[in-house]
């Protein structure tokens, strides 16, 4: 049974059709609109759980169409003289709006955000952001509603569910860090929740209104990192036929976050360290450099400092971004916090799939509890997402959980193992022992990197 009605909102019929088959097939209810006058008419008539709207479409453009969305453009609405009667019961003054635009609107993009857009994501879309952006709004708007009636919601900030003495103190010292404009490098294994903490900061920063542009290192092509990050201008290399500004201007005033910044090559972190000390950019092929008021974030699963002695990083950017260090915990080191953590992520998947399940069986709760979780919370949130899917009954059960679960205890178990189940058992222990770092893992292994990545998906640890 699909659920959450989406409206998708594009002029580009091939991709809103696209969209559509494509949100459709994750078990949303979706429906379309080829401009915004389209897409106010049909937000006074029906209630949307989110919208998915574009920036640049003729016939009412995204930006106006949010506004009167939102309630604050009275006299655009597509409804003629009864515009402000039907506004006042507009259904979804709460709907969260999720814009979509090219890297060249990504100032309009930003200008959305700020009149009360949820988020926006850059085209072309990459779907796995896509899904993840829909969730998360579907379930910041849900956690809004239940602050509303005053039902507790636990943690309040997503991911960052606990009250291990460690993840306390990181919390206490966020507080400290949050409203200076100190640069953080965020430390910690793959899969903790780095992100969360750096959205956490921006949250309680001066900046909590301001862009937060956040940019995955290990996904830039090498040899476009530069244009992607200060931009280019027209000719500065084959294929640049229109001037483009970076990921950084378009955080201009905000946050930017560098996600595994040990994976950017050296001579964009020479550019980088310029911009962190002189608080300037320049576009690739140009002789001009741009001011900038950015916050620098920073994280990565590495150590820097080794990365540093083996000149893969450089020094003088390592202490430029090392001002104030905070290390993220890995959850085995949180016992006390898996349990709060699965509970919830049970909750946000039983909605998301439309599932009546609302907790743990005792045995579930003793498996979680004694497996080690070398993916970390990505792990934990797959792994309950999948329980929940399997699930037949009210409770997750321990045959509702990934095999692996039941291999990787405290010991090897005793009873004979084909194969296939002691080659899961080598390929969890090598990726524990590694802490998360699968390139060091499969080194271990003696196997590529993508063939451990196939086989931890596989195990259903890896999406």
């Amino acid at each position: 049974m699909a659920k959450d009605p989406i409206l998708i909102v594009d002029d580009d019929t091939e991709h809103l059709y696209m969209l559509k088959t494509v949100i459709g097939d994750w078990g949303y209810a979706t429906e379309t609109a080829r401009n915004g006058r389209d897409a106010v008419r049909m937000s006074l008539a029906a209630k949307y759980s989110l919208i998915l709207m574009d920036v640049r479409m003729g016939n009412m453009d995204g930006l106006t169409a949010l506004s009167v969305i939102k309630g604050e453009d009275r006299d655009k609405t597509a409804a003629g003289k009864g515009a402000k009667a039907q506004e006042a019961k507009n259904p979804n003054l709460g709907t969260p709006v999720i814009i979509m635009t090219a890297y060249s609107t990504v100032p309009d993009a930003v200008t959305a955000v700020k009149a009360g857009a949820y988020d926006y994501i850059t085209k072309p879309l990459d779907m796995e952001t896509l899904r993840d952006t829909i969730v998360k709004s579907l379930e910041s708007h849900r956690v809004k509603r239940e602050k509303r009636a005053d039902v507790p919601v636990p943690g309040g900030d997503g991911l960052l569910i606990g009250e291990s003495g460690s993840f306390t103190e990181l919390l206490k010292v966020v507080e400290q860090v949050a409203p200076t404009m100190a640069t953080v490098l965020i430390t910690g294994e793959s899969g903790v929740g780095k992100e969360m903490v750096a959205r956490l900061i921006q949250a309680k920063s001066p900046r909590k209104d301001k862009p937060f542009v956040t940019i995955n290192c290990g996904a830039l092509s090498e040899t476009l990192t530069e244009s992607e990050l200060f931009g280019h201008v027209k000719g500065a290399f084959t294929g640049a036929e229109n001037t483009r500004d970076g990921r950084l201007k378009a955080g201009n005033g905000g946050t930017v976050f560098l996600d595994e910044i040990a994976e950017i090559n050296l001579a964009t972190q020479v550019k980088l360290l310029r911009t962190l000390q002189e608080g300037e950019i320049q576009p690739l092929g140009s002789d001009v450099t741009e001011k900038v008021d950015l916050r620098f974030l920073a994280a990565t699963n590495k150590d820097l400092g080794r990365e540093v002695l083996e000149k893969r990083f450089r020094e003088d950017l390592f202490y430029r971004l090392n001002v104030v260090t905070l290390n993220v915990p890995p959850l085995r080191d949180r016992k006390e916090d898996i349990l709060p953590l699965a509970n919830y992520f049970i909750r946000m998947s039983s909605a998301k799939n439309n599932k009546a399940v609302k907790g743990l069986s005792l045995g579930a709760i003793d498996a979680i509890k004694k497996y080690h979780w070398p993916g970390n919370i990505r792990e934990l949130q797959n792994a309950m997402e999948r329980a929940v899917i399997l699930s037949r009954g009210e409770d997750v059960t321990e045959k509702d959980l990934p095999l692996n679960m039941s291999l990787m205890r405290d010991k090897v178990p005793e009873l004979p193992l084909n194969l296939e189940e002691l080659e899961k058992i080598a390929v969890i222990k090598a990726v524990e022992k590694a802490g998360g770092n699968k390139t060091q893992a499969a080194k271990e292994l003696g196997v590529t990197r993508k063939t451990l990545a196939a086989k931890l998906k596989n195990y259903g640890i890896e999406d």
